[in-house]
């Protein structure tokens, strides 16, 4: 069963939902965009023998959102908000999950509190060095990602929030198997971010992000930040919606080499939105990683 519960980080109420034994080992799992910590639950549904714990993060759901402030949304920010949710339930360590955006901060977290993070799963999301080294040149996975610049212009919340939130619908589709958003889904999705600078927060995520995208075509040298030796020293988990059209293998290429153990699970039949599409099947290979 899942139960919903409110955290204070920084005076702010912050929504966290848990499922599994109290006993179990502990799982924190951080979403992506445009979502919220209620993404996961058909995927802690299926993950019954974990204490997991999902929270919405800064500018998503109910959370602190600082927006227009941006150094709110800065790596480290983030990386307090997941020492505060640790903290609050008396985890001195705990295995990582992160999707999408989520997948950043738990890349982040790997680097910077190894002492706490035990294991790291990632599902289509991407190591920082691996993505940028694939925005810098100019291929495949920079067309991809031409959206990411859009999302960092002035006043583009508007044009996310009009007709409905037609053009983040159709962001959130691009391509891909939307059948899960549909029904109630659909009208919680559209619940959240109707709440008050939702919008506004959700992207300052981008404007933030230092990820610098070369247009297709025109490769474009590596930024410094990109040239650090950021090793993943834990073991790692990197599960794959093999149909995703955002994020693209290539952005995943040379991870080996900066993964001290290194495991890849694909699942067809899926795509960015795997979490949705094959709750059960991304547990499985969760569990018999996690719990051989």
């Amino acid at each position: 069963m899942i139960e919903e519960h409110r955290v204070m980080i920084d005076g702010a109420p912050t929504r966290v939902l848990t499922s599994g034994p109290t006993d179990g080992s502990p799982l924190i799992l951080l979403h992506g965009f445009p979502e919220m910590s209620l993404a996961f639950t058909p995927l802690m549904d299926a993950l019954k023998s974990f204490r997991c714990i999902a929270f919405d993060q800064r500018g998503f759901g109910i959370s602190r959102n600082p927006a227009p402030d941006l150094k709110g949304f800065a790596m480290p920010a983030l990386l307090s908000d997941l020492h505060a949710i640790a903290d609050a339930f008396e985890l001195r360590s705990f295995s990582l999950l992160g999707h999408d955006w989520g997948a950043a901060v738990a890349y982040a977290a790997a680097f910077a509190m190894p002492e706490r993070v035990e294991r790291l799963i990632v599902m289509n999301g991407v190591h920082p060095v691996c993505f940028q080294r694939a925005l810098s040149a100019g291929g495949p996975q920079s067309e991809a990602s031409a959206y990411i610049d859009w999302l960092r212009a002035d006043g583009v919340e508007d044009v996310l929030r009009a007709d409905g939130f037609a053009r983040l619908l159709g962001l959130f589709a691009a391509h891909m198997d939307m059948g899960w958003l549909e029904g109630k889904t659909r009208e919680m999705y559209l619940a959240e971010w109707a709440r008050p600078r939702a919008l506004e927060g959700m992207v300052s995520w981008y404007r933030v992000s230092p990820v610098e995208v070369a247009a297709p075509g025109q490769p474009r040298p590596l930024p410094d930040w990109a040239k650090a030796d950021l090793q993943v020293r834990m073991p790692h988990l990197l599960i794959w919606g093999q149909n995703d059209t955002a994020l693209l293998p290539e952005a995943t290429e040379g991870l080996e080499g900066i993964c001290h153990d290194l495991t890849r699970v694909t699942l067809p039949d899926c795509d960015h939105w795997l979490h949705h599409q094959r709750p059960e099947a991304v547990a499985a290979a969760i569990t018999s990683w996690l719990d051989p």
